[in-house]
């Protein structure tokens, strides 16, 4: 069998063998797309002549400095068992091995590499992921959403350096002197709207094998909608594909001879993750790779956490999941100076420990990181019923995590008069998993809540609350935001019903919500902003910023609870869906 890619000496799982079958079956070769490493890696090549560009795409790595539990793809779209893969170390091992095949190799992101962090990287303000990616060479990154979660100041100290922060218990706690990201943040479309220029640079010019690659970032238009306003102020997000497709000239002046994509937006497919030339790519990329300069052959994405190879419009489009469990290996054929694609070959490879030589410079950095977090990573926090706690909604859309975080927020401020906690699912980032005897740690819990928010109680009317939950379905195609919502209260909705019109019955303590009558709810200051596309809480009267974090409402909840996991199973469903 040959292959695109040539492998370094591995140690290959059953699960990496049973996802590497369905490509020899399929007759994939790729030994030819990068045939030319030798020679071209040592000699410039004739004028004219097709260059080899080796790039290597991440996208979401979230600060998961350790490997996680991820749940592979089959060839035929069907899920394997869940294993640990991703994490710095797994990523470090097989860069070093790719390297040694093509020393011009290109790293780069598609956004939210920091953000949403487990505690390893949040406790130190994110420094630690921004070093490992320093060590990884990731040459740019498009900026993402979760980069905004401490606003703007602090992006610009994580790629600048130094330590003015407003987190300033966090920021150079590890080092005394943080020096910043040595990679290059990008962002095309976001306008400072007092100067009208670029917030950051669109894009960056790179040299590969006598090749000049213009690499171009952009991140949601939408990105207000799920960011801390006060984050963002001053911000002006724009349309994607307009912003690269404007950056194209500025990059053809400075010599590029091919342009790559780098969008934090993405899609889904039910295809697998590992097998190229998906058709059935949907959601919001499609129509930005659709108004993409023609000249633009290939696009990297994030943001949906999915794992793809696919060809949309005549371009390849791709994205690896998330929390470095996935790379994405491309070798695309260029023509110096005629700034022509040729043949653009993809491969998504399972990261896990193991499979390649181990990179020693990162294990010990990690092990330094995480010998600096020990103790506060460790601390148990109390015994769970039953592990893991899982985020994964039922066809109504309620999880379990989901009940015990809206429980725990609503315990947490009774005293203060709140009947109904709320929770988004997009804050609820993994499943609560737990170490020996059912223990869970810090370390644990804050992998599901990491984004730092505090609870806001206030005022909102029975009708104002049906509002809000309408607004889970943004159109008549929407899957649905849902809200996770606390033990009492309860609704029906039917999907037959119209965007609008969807909730047909709403209970509290089994007696039906009061259009007139005034509420106390609680949510996170992220929900209480209007963000999520939820706009109803910004209109809520009333308001008491708690500053609790919600981190610990959900600690102190499972502390008060332990043991009573058969007690505290809702003994009726809070979201009901309509059949």
């Amino acid at each position: 069998m040959t292959t695109d890619f040539p492998r370094a000496p591995a140690r290959l799982s059953r699960v990496a063998l049973a996802l590497a079958l369905p490509l020899a079956v399929s007759g994939c070769t790729w030994l030819g797309a990068v045939a030319n490493y030798s020679t071209q890696s040592g000699r410039n090549a004739v004028a004219n002549d097709p260059v080899t560009i080796n790039l290597v795409a991440l996208n979401d790595f979230h600060g998961n400095l350790e490997p996680s539990r991820y749940t592979p793809t089959n060839a035929d779209g069907s899920k394997a068992s869940p294993i640990r893969a991703g994490g710095a170390e797994a990523v470090a091992a097989a860069l070093q091995a790719w390297r040694k095949q093509d020393k011009d190799l290109l790293f780069v992101s598609a956004g939210d590499l920091v953000g949403a962090s487990p505690a390893m990287s949040s406790l130190w303000g994110d420094e630690p992921t921004i070093e490992a990616m320093n060590m990884l060479d990731l040459r740019v990154s498009a900026v993402g959403n979760h980069e905004f979660d401490a606003g703007r100041k602090e992006l610009l100290r994580q790629q600048h350096g130094g330590c003015d922060s407003p987190r300033p218990d966090k920021a150079c706690q590890m080092a005394k002197d943080y020096r910043g990201a040595n990679f290059t943040y990008l962002a095309g479309n976001v306008v400072d709207k007092a100067t009208g220029q670029p917030f950051i640079p669109a894009f960056r010019v790179i040299e590969a094998k006598g090749i000049k690659v213009g690499l171009v970032g952009v991140v949601l238009q939408d990105t207000r909608s799920v960011v801390m306003a006060s984050g963002i102020a001053g911000l002006e997000f724009g349309d994607e594909a307009a912003a690269i497709n404007r950056a194209i000239p500025a990059m053809r002046r400075e010599g590029a001879d091919v342009v790559v994509a780098l969008v934090h937006q993405g899609g889904s497919t039910k295809e697998s993750a590992m097998t190229p030339g998906c058709s059935q790519l949907k959601g919001p990329i499609v129509d930005i790779v659709k108004k993409l300069d023609p000249e633009i052959k290939l696009v990297i994405t994030g943001h949906t956490h999915e794992g793809y190879l696919c060809k949309v419009d005549g371009r390849t489009v791709t994205q690896a999941s998330s929390y470095g469990h996935l790379l994405t290996r491309i070798a695309m054929k260029v023509q110096k100076g005629v700034g022509s694609v040729g043949e653009i070959k993809v491969e998504n490879v399972l990261m896990k420990a193991g499979d390649f030589p181990a990179d020693e410079k990162m294990v010990a950095f990690i092990a330094k990181v995480k010998e600096s977090s020990r103790a506060a990573l460790n601390r148990p926090v109390a015994r769970l019923a039953a592990a893991p706690v899982l985020k994964k909604q039922n066809e109504a859309g309620e999880a379990p995590l989901g009940n015990l975080i809206a429980d725990a927020v609503l315990a947490a401020t009774r005293n203060l008069g709140a009947q109904i906690g709320f929770m988004n699912e997009g804050g609820i980032r993994k499943d609560l998993e737990a170490g020996v005897d059912n223990v869970a740690s810090f370390g644990q819990t804050q992998a599901v809540l990491p984004f730092g928010n505090t609870l806001v109680v206030m005022d909102l009317t029975g009708a104002q609350i049906r509002t809000l939950l309408e607004q889970q379905w943004r159109s008549a195609s929407s899957n649905g935001s849902m809200l996770q919502v606390s033990n009492g209260f309860s609704y029906t909705w039917d999907e037959k019903r119209p965007a609008g019109s969807r909730v047909t019955a709403v209970t509290l303590n089994g007696k039906p919500l009061e259009a007139n009558k005034t509420y106390r709810i609680v949510a996170n200051n992220f929900l209480a902003e209007g963000g999520d596309n939820f706009p109803e809480f910004a209109k809520g009267s009333n308001r008491l910023e708690t500053g609790l974090m919600d981190l610990d409402a959900f600690t102190d909840y499972l502390r008060k609870t332990e043991g009573q996991g058969a007690a505290l199973a809702p003994s009726a469903p809070r979201i009901i869906k309509a059949q």
